[in-house]
């Protein structure tokens, strides 16, 4: 791997910091939400730079033309994803799920009406996606979900419930995995839908997180019709296709970016502060804790560059997503932890207080990051894929 970018890469990534600097709400740094703290505000502000984001077609940049994308290098994707991360820009998770866990899917097995329908529309900024995936009794093994699609002359019946859709208060549709045909070995009776979250039928009822915020939902399903044509893919054949999207979900290629900026500003933080005659840097412990985390970093970034890079090759990283996403997770909650001994008592004062530091950004992300490790596949089931996929085990 050559791990210095190209002068071309390197011009379009002060293209993207420039405009950032200019196009960034200053409403929206002052409001700073984090993971899971979307307000009604903060959401309106985000849904207008993602707006403006798909108006330079940055929004779904590798997205083939004919759909509303640039067909930019996986490289040059890469060097977006991390200059939108770090800087903060209005782009949330619910762009994640849409852009990079959803779309892909559809262009991979949705039909050209369905391509010219909804992946042009969400290269726009016009669209958003929630997951219907989790079930009050289907988590980890999501093959048990019971959502029931029936057919019904040129209609489809969905009765059910769907838990932890992380924003289907605000999306515009939701991406369905339910199951088709009950008679057979569960994970060959699971089809993927797309559902339009204003079908009548469809009840949204906010789950409250951690950090008393609504993110989360549940959605119930009651006699919603739909058209047959939202079937994507093949009928009966979705297991294959949601685990085809939760691959591209744990990919978290920008996840780096964000975890050097929380670095850097801990960094800075332990230079100015003072302690014992002098300051918190001065303390090996800090400083070795500080080093430890940086370190982790820059392997996680390795890992996000190697799955950029098996893109560009026309590769698809598999049990590679799920080193990332487990890495990654494991790490956010060690940087949460790290933070919040380097701040003290300092790091429980939450936003208002007039003793907080750094916003509270650090315990407000110690708090969302308990919700990493699960979300996608619990660490548990990634490791499951890497002992499986990636190391071939079991032998017999």
């Amino acid at each position: 791997m050559d791990f210095k970018f190209a002068d071309e890469e390197e011009a379009f990534r002060e293209e993207v910091r420039q405009w950032l600097k200019k196009e960034i709400p200053q409403r929206w740094i002052e409001l700073d939400p984090g993971i899971w703290e979307e307000t009604e505000e903060s959401w309106a502000l985000s849904r207008q730079f993602q707006r403006k984001l798909g108006q330079k077609g940055w929004i779904a940049p590798a997205y083939p033309k004919e759909y509303g994308g640039l067909e930019m290098s996986h490289t040059k994707r890469l060097i977006l994803a991390e200059e939108l991360a770090y800087s903060g820009a209005p782009i949330g998770i619910e762009v994640e799920i849409t852009v990079n866990w959803v779309t892909p899917t559809i262009m991979l097995y949705g039909t050209e009406k369905q391509k010219k329908d909804y992946v042009t529309r969400v290269a726009k900024g016009d669209l958003i996606f929630c997951l219907g995936y989790s079930e009050p009794d289907a988590g980890s093994d999501l093959a048990a979900l019971q959502t029931r699609v029936v057919e019904d002359a040129d209609e489809y019946v969905i009765n059910g419930q769907k838990t932890w859709c992380s924003y289907g208060h605000y999306a515009d549709y939701c991406w369905l995995a339910a199951r088709t045909d009950p008679d057979v070995p569960k994970h060959k009776g699971i089809s993927m839908f797309v559902v339009d979250m204003k079908t009548p039928g469809i009840t949204v009822r906010p789950l409250i997180n951690i950090l008393n915020r609504h993110s989360f939902n549940e959605v119930f399903f009651d006699d919603v019709r739909i058209p047959k044509d939202n079937l994507v893919g093949e009928k009966n054949m979705g297991w294959y296709q949601l685990a085809m999207a939760l691959d591209f979900e744990r990919s978290s290629i920008g996840t780096a970016a964000i975890n050097q900026r929380i670095i850097e500003e801990l960094v800075q933080y332990a230079k100015e502060t003072k302690c014992n005659g002098g300051t918190l840097a001065d303390d090996p412990l800090i400083r070795n804790e500080l080093a430890g985390v940086a370190v982790e970093n820059e392997v996680l970034r390795m890992m996000c560059y190697r799955i950029a890079w098996m893109y560009s090759k026309g590769l698809h990283p598999s049990y590679e997503s799920s080193m990332s996403m487990l890495f990654g997770s494991e790490l956010i909650r060690r940087l949460g932890n790290v933070g919040m001994r380097i701040l003290g008592p300092y790091g429980q004062l939450d936003v208002g207080s007039k003793w907080a530091v750094l916003n509270a950004r650090i315990m407000r992300m110690y708090l969302s990051s308990i919700s990493m490790g699960v979300g996608g596949g619990s660490n548990e089931i990634q490791r499951n894929i890497i002992a499986m996929r990636g190391l071939g085990l079991p032998r017999q």
